[in-house]
């Protein structure tokens, strides 16, 4: 007979607790630092390239290294690596308060990022040891990526809150007290679990995605910059995806994969993760976006910015709660596409309707997003087995963070683009302050305040005008990615993923993909 304690670890909710807590932290640095960016600006003056790796390199590296550190949990313990990124994360917070210029922030962000991507590669791997019961597991992931989207979405408030009152440095210490708390209590609390037949860590792997990620980010970047040729942008650019390519075909010959590609045989898999990677990625990208527009050209505070985000980040954890429930009633696939396609209504509203008190927008932008990111999760996880726990989780990590990053950095692109093609003379400036306000809607605001009068006012509002066609653009360009991803997974007439526990499933749910079947036809591992 089964014993109880067996199917209900005890203390199980205390480290999920734990679990919950770490994700916020992680998500939380995801986006704290949105609104320090113009004051960042104003007294480390980094470049505009620095500036989006200031942002933008903690998600990359993030996303760079989940399926490395999640490969390296299942080998040597996901407590211990868990503990091991909460130390890491800790040093580099420090480290990060406490830079003097650009490159320093830089390197302790992505410092920060590898102690990110071992927590959150962690974390997904332990949950189904702690949930045997599939009622109990839908709830834990649920809540579990709550706490990632509350972060996520809470960032610009508590950063605005800070900045309000001390240094840009205080986003970053805030960590501390937390990272202490997580060590005493997963130690604790926290069992121990490891895969019993480890495969060989493929480093190779490792360096071409982490590279291949890195040149298409830059190319991005530098392609949004607009300056000199464009010869170096696309060559690194292609030679990023050449990178990623040879990744690809390389996990796919060698026997034990760093990333083993059989997992996206399963259709409902390969679905949940590019649904989770599309719609975190307009979510980042929306979110940075907005508190810039916010504070840079509604003149909001940091603080008023982080507060007029409220709604989102509610609503955000309220769909990420409730989405298990809702497709008990209406299936995950129906579930999936009804959250993105809300989430493209919400950027559509955003587009015609404007930012300033747009509070519906704001609820269907979050609500949205959470309920697509808890079910693209839990398709994924209930898919794992269990001594793969923790490179499926990484997978699921990494259409997070991948998406983040590469949404980030296209829509941030894109942005720039347009900011920069539809800024025009300002007859009241010259030649000189133009082209320094057509770098970016922060350098616009600087140039401004130093003209003063008429002047200044004439060029602020020249570079609100393109920084809001800009924000058009960005925002309608993904609205259409979504929907159309939505369309397509609602009009597929193939059998939908089971979504609640077994005994609510009908009998007419479609078994899983044989779990030794790779996707080339070759035995798993």
């Amino acid at each position: 007979m089964i014993k109880d304690t067996d199917r209900h670890p005890p203390g199980r909710w205390l480290a999920l607790a734990v679990l919950c807590a770490s994700l916020l932290l992680v998500g939380m640095d995801l986006t704290v630092l949105h609104v320090a960016v113009p004051t960042i600006s104003r007294q480390l003056l980094p470049s505009g390239s620095e500036l989006l790796w200031i942002v933008d390199g903690y998600a990359l590296t993030v996303a760079a290294g989940l399926i490395t550190c999640g490969t390296l949990a299942d080998r040597f313990g996901r407590k211990r690596m868990l503990m091991a990124g909460f130390a890491v994360f800790g040093l580099a917070s420090l480290g990060a308060a406490l830079a003097a210029g650009p490159g320093q922030l830089i390197a302790a962000r992505v410092v920060l990022g590898v102690g990110g991507a071992i927590i959150m590669s962690s974390t997904p791997a332990i949950i189904p040891g702690l949930f045997p019961d599939d009622r109990e597991r839908s709830l834990a992931v649920g809540l579990w990526v709550s706490a990632y989207s509350v972060g996520v979405s809470v960032g610009p408030l508590l950063g605005g809150m800070l900045i309000e009152h001390f240094w840009w440095g205080s986003v970053f210490l805030v960590n501390l007290p937390i990272v202490v708390v997580a060590l005493v209590a997963g130690v604790l609390l926290i069992p121990e679990s490891k895969n019993p037949h480890p495969h060989r860590w493929d480093g190779t792997g490792a360096a071409l995605s982490a590279a291949g990620l890195a040149a298409v980010v830059y190319g991005f970047q530098k392609l949004g910059e607009g300056a000199g040729s464009t010869g170096l942008p696309v060559s690194v650019l292609v030679a990023g995806l050449l990178l990623l390519a040879a990744f690809v075909v390389r996990q796919r010959r060698i026997s034990t994969p760093l990333l083993d590609l059989s997992h996206f045989a399963d259709r409902r898999f390969t679905v949940a993760a590019l649904c989770t990677m599309v719609c975190y990625g307009s979510y980042a990208a929306l979110l940075f976006l907005l508190t810039q527009r916010l504070q840079l050209a509604d003149g909001h505070s940091p603080l008023q910015a982080g507060l007029a985000m409220t709604p989102l980040a509610v609503a955000n954890a309220a769909g990420a709660a409730l989405a298990p429930k809702l497709t008990v009633r209406i299936g995950n696939q129906r579930g999936l596409s009804g959250g993105l396609l809300l989430l493209a209504a919400a950027l559509v509203a955003f587009a015609v309707f404007g930012v300033e008190n747009n509070y519906p927008a704001l609820i269907a932008a979050g609500f949205g997003s959470g309920a697509v990111m808890t079910l693209g999760s839990d398709t994924m996880l209930s898919a794992a087995r269990p001594e793969r726990a923790g490179e499926v989780g990484a997978i699921q990590e990494t259409s997070f963070s991948l998406g983040a990053g590469l949404g980030l950095a296209f829509l941030g692109t894109i942005m720039t683009l347009v900011y920069r093609s539809t800024f025009g003379s300002v007859p009241e400036a010259t030649g000189e302050q133009v082209e320094t306000a057509r770098t970016s809607l922060g350098a616009a605001s600087e140039v401004a305040a130093r003209l003063g009068d008429r002047a200044g006012d004439a060029l602020l509002e020249r570079a609100r005008e393109s920084f809001d066609t800009g924000f058009e653009v960005a925002t309608s360009l993904s609205a259409g990615a979504l929907a159309l991803l939505g369309v397509l997974i609602l009009l597929d007439r193939r059998k939908s993923p089971p979504s609640g526990p077994p005994e609510e499933r009908g009998s007419d749910d479609p078994a899983p993909l044989a779990e030794n079947a790779t996707a080339d036809g070759r035995t798993a591992d």
